[in-house]
């Protein structure tokens, strides 16, 4: 997952802004610096409260130039927002997508849209992708 900021120079640095998501940004004296605050600040954007609603937009397809780069989204965050998007998207609860997917405690589910805990192991995300053909896992690893 790969969210798309526009890149603006100044005298004294850089400064760059996301096309999709309102407000996200950071600035830097230089490009390598900026590049690390930019995805510092993708990162900790997406990394909303749990009980938080909102639902963040998906990533634009844009063809990259001098002035738009990508920034990567980190897996466990992409794969906590895709799951979080999912049961949103399908008007669910978490016990909701507990009961769906078989899991037996309400906190087995809710570690899955945590960002900071979210890894499930390889054989938890064949039983997901069965349950839920919207995944998707290329998402989380681009």
């Amino acid at each position: 997952m790969k969210y798309h900021f526009k890149i603006h120079r100044e005298k004294k640095g850089y400064w760059a802004e996301s096309l999709e998501l309102e407000g996200c940004r950071s600035q830097a004296d230089n490009m390598q610096e900026l590049l690390k605050n930019l995805s510092e600040a993708l990162n900790l954007y997406l990394s909303e409260p749990q009980t938080s609603e909102l639902i963040f937009p998906a990533a634009k397809k844009l063809i990259k130039t001098k002035k738009i780069i990508q920034v990567q989204v980190e897996p466990s965050i992409a794969f906590a927002l895709q799951m979080k998007q999912i049961r949103q998207n399908r008007n669910l609860t978490q016990k909701d997508m507990m009961d769906l997917l078989n899991i037996k405690h309400l906190s087995n589910y809710q570690r899955l849209e945590n960002p900071k805990k979210a890894n499930p192991e390889l054989k938890t995300l064949v039983e997901l992708k069965s349950h839920l053909p919207e995944l998707n896992v290329n998402l989380i690893f681009n």
